[in-house]
């Protein structure tokens, strides 16, 4: 059974596509007020500032332009008519051949509703209207939420911006390893990390069906076809930078993602939709590993590169290198597409990506190169064989076991309770389990070759498999063993749980996750606030709780002298209708602010400069910064340091 890969990669380009829109700003920044004139009659004035170039049009039938429309779904609030106070100019269109009335620069309109019985907490407009410049059409809609008060102009009652914070000059500077001068260093070492990953997970892929036995063809057709020794080790040399190039190259598109908005990453790897998305791929990759039925790319792709793979000499090799990548897909598409969602859920954005490409293509092209420097080599290569088919059944039980960390993903920041932690940490069970079954050969699958003696090899990695197994069986418990620090940060967080819990907080430490409430207790507890901005889906965030916090003298200096706030940004969970508003960035950029993530990433990005997770800031009741931030720090000596610097400033300065 051949499935199109086709159809996997139009889903996958209108996920990042839904994802990237979604974020893209207007061609218009709308604000808005709604204003009281009566007992039941209101005014609502919008302002728009068009992007320099373009234009709004007015309605024109004739040509099927509806000009700007407002829709209020409420049945209590009646529209009155529109009123554009704006001056309308003649244009000659030269997209519509033809003369249109248009607004430029600014535009601002007037809608009088009446609202009957009780007032809304908000009124939610639905704006839609085409803009253009000399070469593009589009249209756009927006939706702005308005709340209503009582009286005169209603305002948004949610501070973004603490002016208070002065990134620059804290209050006092803590020279320790975990300050803003080492959190680069810090994302140093995770791009180190995951170059080492993805080249580790290139590696992994040479040992599949679809690339060892390329090697000798591929090293050997090179050597012989060359008209001497230096040039069959230049070609194959080529062969191997364009395999690595290509890997590279699939990764820049992320980075214009980034640019756009530097949430955006973030949101497509917490998107519930793609997140789910993912986790169905990983089980059709699980059982594709398994042999149930196999993935391909469309011929025509794959014959198409191989048709140019003579064409000139440098060309050529470079499509022999694009015909690899497009021909092994079957085997190196599910360790990619572990590589992708794993950076995209990572806090570096699009270089973790690059990096993990970069390693991974690495891995790919060095035995090209290698084996055609040293060709005798070659015969020291093992024969392929039934071997071949057991690596990717293990591959297999490990993308299955990963799924389950995206439908985990989409639970957490939907608030489902679907997966908690011990239902994680049993399917884990269940599926370690059954690979230790499998690598001891009680169970097999159909494409595995006769068995009569267990190599050694696999016997020793089924006794791994099988302690790693018994590792996980105490998490499913309610003791002092359920914190498995090997795994922190794949399953769901220990607060998260199907026993019963004092507090939802982490580790049951004194916390909250909103600011004005953690504010509020640290003014009445007479204690500083360490804001910690983490995420449902942030690894390295439970790494820090689970490894960092739990350190007996870190926990006890956060229990005893600070007021935690943890601020999910990553929490899909909508906000009231009347805390719902637009929000204008420093740099001018208009946010609609509709769910509790949108809020505190917003918050983040505003006051600290910086959209990573976890990123921890110490403030004091007047809220001003008590020393230099701090970001993923492993070493629980330097983060205690960092933490007693802190709590010295605000009890000293007091």
């Amino acid at each position: 059974m051949h499935l199109h890969f086709s159809i996997i990669r139009t889903l996958v380009l209108s996920f990042f596509f839904f994802s990237a829109s979604a974020q893209d700003s207007s061609n218009i920044s709308w604000t808005s007020s709604i204003t009281k004139i009566a007992d039941s009659n209101y005014e609502i004035l919008l302002k728009g500032q068009i992007k320099k170039g373009f234009h709004i049009y007015a309605k024109d039938e004739a040509d099927g332009l509806s000009g700007l429309t407002i829709n209020i779904k409420d049945e209590a609030v009646k529209q009155g008519t529109l009123q554009i106070l704006s001056t309308l100019k003649d244009y000659a269109d030269p997209i519509f051949t033809n003369s249109k009335k248009i607004i430029s620069d600014n535009i601002e309109v007037k809608l009088p509703v009446t609202i009957s019985g009780a007032a809304p907490a908000a009124v939610k407009l639905h704006l839609t209207y085409e803009v253009a410049d000399t070469e593009n059409f589009i249209p756009e809609e927006q939706n702005i939420s308005l709340p209503v008060e009582a009286g005169a102009v209603a305002k948004v009652n949610s501070r973004i911006l603490i002016s208070t914070i002065n990134l620059e000059k804290p209050l006092s500077d803590c020279k320790v390893a975990s300050s803003s001068a080492a959190s680069s260093d810090t994302k140093s070492k995770g791009l180190i990390t995951l170059f080492a990953l993805g080249f580790l997970g290139g590696l992994v892929a040479l040992l599949t069906p679809c690339v060892f036995p390329m090697i000798p063809l591929t090293v050997s057709f090179f050597t012989k076809k060359a008209t001497n020794r230096k040039a069959g080790i230049r070609n194959a040399f080529l062969y191997g930078f364009f395999i690595f190039f290509i890997y590279v190259l699939l990764s820049l598109p992320f980075h214009f993602l980034d640019s756009l908005n530097p949430e955006i990453l973030n949101n497509i790897s917490t998107n519930v939709y793609l997140n789910i998305f993912f986790f169905v791929i990983f089980i059709v990759f699980a059982l594709s590993f398994f042999g149930f039925y196999e993935i391909t790319l469309p011929g025509s792709m794959s014959s198409g590169a191989d048709s140019k793979a003579g064409a000139g000499n440098i060309i050529g090799i470079f499509f022999m290198a694009l015909t690899l990548a497009l021909v092994s897909f079957s085997c190196t598409g599910p360790i990619l597409g572990s590589l992708l969602a794993g950076s995209l859920s990572a806090d570096g954005g699009a270089m973790q990506l690059t990096s993990g490409m970069a390693g991974f293509g690495l891995a790919l092209a060095l035995p090209f190169a290698l084996f055609a420097l040293f060709p005798n080599l070659l015969s020291s290569l093992p024969k392929s064989g039934g071997w071949l088919n057991t690596v990717k059944v293990v591959l297999g039980f490990i993308e299955l076991a990963l799924a389950f960390k995206f439908l985990s993903n989409a639970d957490l920041v939907m608030h489902w309770g679907l997966l908690k932690r011990e239902i994680f940490i049993g399917i884990w069970v269940l599926v370690f389990a059954c690979l230790t079954l499998y690598l001891l050969g009680v169970i097999s699958f159909k494409h595995d070759s006769p068995m009569k003696k267990l190599p050694r090899l696999r016997l020793l990695l089924g006794i791994v498999t099988g302690l790693f197994t018994l590792y996980l069986v105490p998490g499913v418990t309610n003791t002092k063993w359920a914190n498995l620090s090997l795994i922190s940060g794949f399953p769901p967080p220990l607060y998260y749980s199907i026993y019963h819990k004092n507090s939802d907080c982490i580790l049951s430490l004194n916390c909250t996750k909103d600011y004005e409430q953690g504010l509020k207790m640290a003014k009445e507890q007479n204690k500083p606030i360490l804001l910690d901005f983490t995420g449902y889906a942030c690894v390295n965030c439970r790494r820090m709780e689970e490894n960092v916090w739990t350190d007996p003298a870190v926990y006890n200096l956060l229990l005893e002298k600070y007021i935690i706030v943890s601020l999910y940004v990553d929490d899909k969970k909508e906000l009231p209708v009347a805390d719902q508003f637009t929000y204008t960035t420093k740099d001018g950029l208009q946010k609609e602010i509709i769910t509790v993530g949108d809020k505190w990433a917003t918050f983040e990005t505003e006051n600290f400069k910086n959209n990573a997770q976890p990123w921890y800031a110490l403030i004091n009741t007047n809220e001003e910064l008590l020393t230099h931030p701090a970001g993923y720090v492993p070493d629980e000596k330097e983060y205690l340091e960092w933490l007693k610097c802190g709590a010295e400033t605000f009890y000293n300065k007091k």
